[in-house]
């Protein structure tokens, strides 16, 4: 391997974790916590919360986020114990996009879907994406709880919506996507260690 290219992993994975060490967890009134352990703390106890009220919990996604939020539906049963519900069906997808557009692809779901006291965890490294956003005001008339993860610019539109919101300050989507899988990869491990798995 040559030395341009061992550089040029280095510099990627020091932008990574400068990154992460950046990384913003709030409430909606826009309160930073501590540190970066202090808001994973935080996250553990909010699934934890859903996990031991049996409340769904619905992850959404465009492109990379949708790759992450399908994992995290697996993970996040399988391994964290959670009822979670995959809107990534291909049959539902495609009649929503047709019927309604694909701004509702999400919200139209779940306006059946969420009910009180489930959790939203919208994804969008932009915080720009319209179906996303459908699918906030969605599961918040319904009386449902919604964490978002966003990056890009720090006044994006998702990262205001949420309950509890992670916001990575990068504009480039292989930085922001990798954390926000880590992040949610990390929740899902502690909870994973914490209570076993149920097979």
């Amino acid at each position: 391997m040559s030395e341009e290219i061992k550089y040029n992993m280095g510099k990627y994975i020091d932008e990574l974790k400068n990154n992460i060490t950046k990384t913003e967890f709030s409430d909606f009134t826009g309160e930073r916590k501590a540190d970066y352990d202090s808001g994973i703390a935080s996250l553990v106890e909010i699934f934890t919360y859903h996990k031991r009220h049996n409340s769904h919990v619905f992850f959404v996604g465009n492109g990379g986020s949708a790759a992450i939020s399908s994992h995290m539906t697996a993970d996040y049963m399988k391994n964290g114990g959670m009822n979670t519900v995959s809107l990534y069906d291909n049959a539902v997808m495609s009649c929503m996009g047709n019927d309604y557009g694909y701004e509702m692809v999400f919200s139209r779901p779940l306006s059946f879907l969420a009910k009180s006291d489930d959790l939203l965890v919208a994804i969008s490294s932009s915080g720009e994406s319209a179906n996303i956003i459908n699918a906030i005001d969605t599961v918040h008339s319904n009386g449902a709880n919604v964490l978002t993860l966003t990056g890009f610019k720090p006044e994006n539109r998702i990262r205001k919506l949420g309950d509890h919101n992670i916001y990575v300050p990068s504009m480039k989507y292989g930085i922001v996507e990798s954390i926000h899988n880590l992040i949610l990869q990390q929740i899902v491990d502690e909870i994973m260690e914490r209570d076993g798995v149920r097979l």
